[in-house]
C-alpha cells in the first residue's frame, strides 16, 4: 500500500470531486486535514468516558490512539472527505402505533452510505492513483468532530451535527484518503443556546453545562437500542419503541430549516409506521428478520424490541 500523500494530476479536483460525490447522493461535503484531534477535545472525551457517560458502550473506550488520530486508520492518510446524507424528518405515527426513530425507518444507513461512498472512493482512486478507506459509524473515528473541522456544521447541545440552514437530519460518512486536498474552513458557528433540547429531553440526558454532552445512561436512544438485558429502572418511553427524536424535533435549527429530500433508500417503510405493541410482543424470530431485513432496528434484536414494547404506554 502506498503510504505517501498522493497528488492528483487530473482535472478531478475540486469540480469533479463535487460531481462524483453529488452523484453518490451526498448533500454537502467538506475536507479536513488528517491530523491529531485537538488535545482539549481529546481530554474532554476522555473525561466523558471516565465519568461512565458512555454507559454499556464499551467500544467507545477502545482504540483511544486511533480515535485521537485518523492517520492510524490509513497509512499515509492526508485528508478526510466528510459527507452528509439526508434522511427523512420524523413522522408521527397514528394513534395506537409505536414510534421508531426517523433515521431507522428506511434502510440501514451503514449499508447504504458505505456502498455509495465506496463507489465514489473507487472512482477517485481510479482517476488519481490514490488510496482510500470509507468509514461509516463503525471505525473509531470522531465523525462529528471531523465534520466540524471540514466545515459541514457545528455540534448542538444535544450532541448532534447541525448543518446551517439544513438542520440535523443527516448521516455522516467519511472517505479517508492519501490525497493531499485543500482543507475547508472549519465551521465557527455555535448552538443558539435556547436549551430546548435540554428542557424537552424525556430522560434529562443532556448536560446543562453548555457543552454538547449526553449521559447515555439516561438517554432513551441508548436505552432502547444499545442497552442489553432488562431495564434497571423502567424508562418513560411513551410510544417510543426504538430510539428517540425529541431533541431534534424541538430544535429551532430543524423547525426553521427547509426540508431536504431524503435518499430513496431512506424513505420510511410503511410497515414500520404501523406497528402496534401487540404486533411486536407477538413477533417471532422469522417475522422479526423478515420485517427488519436491511434495517438498523435489527441492532436491538427481537428480545430488546419486545422489552421496549413492554415498557411502552
Amino acid at each position: 500500500m502506498n503510504s505517501e500523500p498522493s497528488q492528483c494530476s487530473s482535472d478531478l479536483l475540486p469540480s469533479r470531486l463535487s460531481s462524483i460525490l453529488t452523484e453518490a447522493g451526498v448533500y454537502r461535503f467538506g475536507i479536513a486535514r488528517a491530523e491529531s484531534v485537538d488535545p482539549a477535545e481529546a481530554a474532554a472525551y476522555g473525561d466523558w468516558i471516565g465519568r461512565g457517560c458512555h454507559a454499556g458502550m464499551d467500544y467507545l473506550d477502545r482504540y483511544a490512539d486511533v480515535r485521537s488520530d485518523p492517520r492510524l486508520l490509513l497509512p499515509g492518510a492526508s485528508s478526510l472527505i466528510v459527507c452528509a446524507f439526508p434522511y427523512a424528518r420524523p413522522m408521527l405515527p397514528e394513534q395506537g402505533k409505536l414510534r421508531i426513530a426517523s433515521y431507522a425507518l428506511g434502510d440501514d444507513y451503514h449499508e447504504v452510505v458505505r456502498k455509495r461512498l465506496r463507489k465514489a472512493a473507487a472512482e477517485i482512486d481510479s482517476r488519481c492513483g490514490s488510496v482510500s478507506r470509507v468509514c461509516v459509524d463503525t471505525a473509531p473515528l470522531r465523525e462529528r468532530y471531523w465534520a466540524v473541522r471540514a466545515g459541514l456544521g457545528f455540534i448542538g447541545l444535544n450532541g448532534q451535527l447541525i448543518l446551517p440552514d439544513a438542520g440535523s437530519y443527516f448521516f455522516i460518512g467519511t472517505i479517508i484518503t492519501n490525497l493531499a486536498l485543500p482543507p475547508s474552513e472549519p465551521c465557527r458557528l455555535r448552538c443558539l443556546g435556547c436549551r430546548r433540547c435540554i428542557i424537552y429531553c424525556p430522560g434529562q440526558a443532556i448536560a446543562s453545562s453548555g457543552r454538547p454532552e449526553i449521559d447515555a445512561r439516561r438517554c432513551l436512544s441508548y436505552l432502547t437500542i444499545e442497552h442489553r438485558g432488562p431495564f434497571t429502572v423502567a424508562p418513560r418511553l411513551g410510544n417510543r419503541v426504538y430510539g428517540c427524536d425529541t431533541c431534534q424535533t424541538v430544535c429551532p435549527h430543524n423547525i426553521h430549516a427547509e426540508p431536504v429530500e431524503p435518499l430513496p433508500e431512506f424513505q420510511p417503510r410503511p410497515a414500520l409506521l404501523n406497528l402496534t405493541r401487540s404486533d411486536i410482543l407477538g413477533m417471532n424470530a422469522d417475522g422479526f428478520s423478515q420485517l427488519f431485513r436491511h434495517s438498523a432496528v435489527k441492532r436491538a434484536g427481537l428480545s430488546g424490541l419486545q422489552r421496549n414494547a413492554s415498557a411502552c404506554d
